[in-house]
């Protein structure tokens, strides 16, 4: 009885997924439960593996193991990873949107969302051009796909402006237009990859009202990317957490936000500074507690899938070889180990010892800020931005508003100080932003060569036309303003 009201409970259970593109494992022995009419996040740092698995969930991947179950309000059940593409959002009723916005630019708002309705309208019609001759059974449909789709407009605070292209709306307006066109195809799964990326303060107020009203009248169950903390812990009744494709917390907000095993993941601290690093976040109990589990009320069952495999810190093969992390990238595997190492350690007689191993973390305080010192060793800074004017270094893919800040206040104000970067120049600035070879893998000195010199990159163009959320307007959007005519692309000199 207790295991069909759990089964029934649950909208998605994900057992022993494992994902493979030869030798690397992105996801290994994943398992998890979203619950029905519960907004459930999947949260991490880059590269855990999110993305991967939502694609593993809409058929976009087959995955290499594991079994994918959805379980519908009208008592069927699809093992996702067996349907066809098309079929899981029309007969599993899962839809998504995806990290870039994919609207039809030259559409409408209400066009947009009447596109979605594609499949309905075509089934009233016949499949034929009965529609051009207004049969009523066609005529009724038109009716109600266009009531629909004003009804999501107004949920989305958008009917204002239904007759406007959508390429018009500002980023976190499309956003919002792009879940309501999801909402449109009736589903009871809805599955969101970072829609909070690039929004603003208020972008993401209107996008967690939207997202709650869905929750709350529609009934349909969220799951969703994010790595807006805010926006996590406000909205979500449950979380997973991810890194190098494995699960390392899973639980209500509040105990995923106090797991040191997540702290360390997203901190990205180094073995000998977990300790510190967790005592300064302000919980002097937390070293205490690095050996409890996530919340197992909201864990996976003890089910197998018949598709999995044994459950292993390596990944066998058919072949044989062993894949496995390497050693010491797992941040939260160093909590763990770390948490057995305390665990070991003989216990003192009497309580009172015990105080000064707590301040011990203090004069590594210290230590634990010399990244900030580190930026000193770059060695173009510049005490002011040449003629009183920074460049608008956002245009930089991986440079975002808070980085461009913390970067000025370093003296680096142009492309061509970037661009001028040596290697020991990229560690001081990653020690300081604490990216751990970021820059190298977004390539920021190449993106700096080619600005510097007047040229443009993709993602520049995107920031020049409004697309990214920028802190000032860059002087090539300004000359194009200025010159709409006469005016090349880019504004180039």
């Amino acid at each position: 009885m207790n295991a069909n009201a759990q089964m029934n409970d649950a909208i998605l259970q994900v057992d022993h997924l494992s994902m493979k593109f030869g030798g690397l494992v992105a996801i290994g022995d994943l398992s998890f439960t979203a619950r029905r009419g519960e907004i459930t996040a999947l949260i991490g740092p880059n590269g855990a593996g999110k993305t991967t698995v939502f694609n593993c969930i809409t058929g976009f991947y087959k995955p290499s193991e594991g079994m994918i179950t959805l379980n519908r309000a009208d008592g069927s059940s699809y093992l996702l990873e067996r349907l066809p593409n098309h079929e899981i959002p029309a007969r599993a009723k899962v839809a998504r949107t995806f990290q870039n916005i994919r609207l039809f630019s030259g559409m409408t708002l209400l066009e947009n969302l009447l596109v979605a309705q594609h499949n309905k309208l075509m089934k009233a019609s016949g499949y034929t051009i009965l529609g051009l001759f207004g049969f009523s059974g066609y005529r009724k449909a038109s009716a109600e796909s266009v009531e629909l789709a004003k009804h999501w407009l107004e949920k989305a605070d958008l009917v204002d402006r239904a007759d406007d292209p959508a390429g018009d709306l500002p980023y976190g307006a499309q956003r919002r237009l792009e879940i309501a066109r999801a909402m449109c195809t009736g589903p009871e799964l809805l599955c969101l990859d970072e829609p909070a990326a690039g929004l603003n303060p208020k972008e993401s107020a209107a996008l967690n009202e939207l997202l709650m009203g869905i929750k709350h009248t529609t009934g349909t169950s969220i799951l969703l990317i994010e790595h807006d903390m805010s926006v996590v812990m406000q909205i979500s009744d449950h979380v997973v957490v991810l890194e190098y494709g494995r699960k390392i917390s899973d639980g209500n907000p509040q105990s995923v936000r106090t797991d040191p095993r997540v702290i360390a993941a997203y901190l990205g601290v180094d073995d000998e500074e977990v300790e510190t690093v967790l005592t300064e976040v302000g919980d002097e109990d937390v070293i205490e507690q690095l050996d409890i589990g996530p919340d197992s009320a909201h864990g996976p069952g003890t089910s197998s899938s018949y598709l999995a495999g044994p459950v292993s810190d390596t990944v066998g093969h058919s072949q044989g070889e062993r894949v496995t992390v390497s050693k010491g990238a797992s941040k939260a595997a160093q909590v763990d180990a770390r948490g057995a190492s305390v665990a070991s350690r003989p216990v003192a007689p009497t309580p009172a010892p015990a105080k000064p191993a707590a301040k011990k973390a203090a004069p590594r305080k210290t230590a634990a800020k010399a990244p900030a010192a580190k930026a000193e060793g770059v060695s173009n800074r510049l005490a002011a931005p040449r003629g009183g004017k920074a460049d608008n270094l956002t245009r930089i893919k991986g440079i975002g508003t808070v980085n461009e800040k913390k970067l000025n206040e370093h003296g680096i104000f142009h492309f061509d100080q970037i661009g001028a970067w040596k290697k020991a120049d990229v560690e001081a600035v990653e020690a300081y932003l604490a990216f751990d070879g970021r820059i190298a893998r977004e390539e920021w000195v190449k993106q700096a060569k080619l600005l510097g010199q007047g040229k443009d990159t993709e993602f520049s163009r995107r920031v020049d036309a409004g697309k990214v959320a920028t802190s000032h307007v860059s002087g090539k959007a300004k000359a194009s303003t200025a010159k709409p005519v006469q005016g090349k692309r880019g504004g180039g000199k």
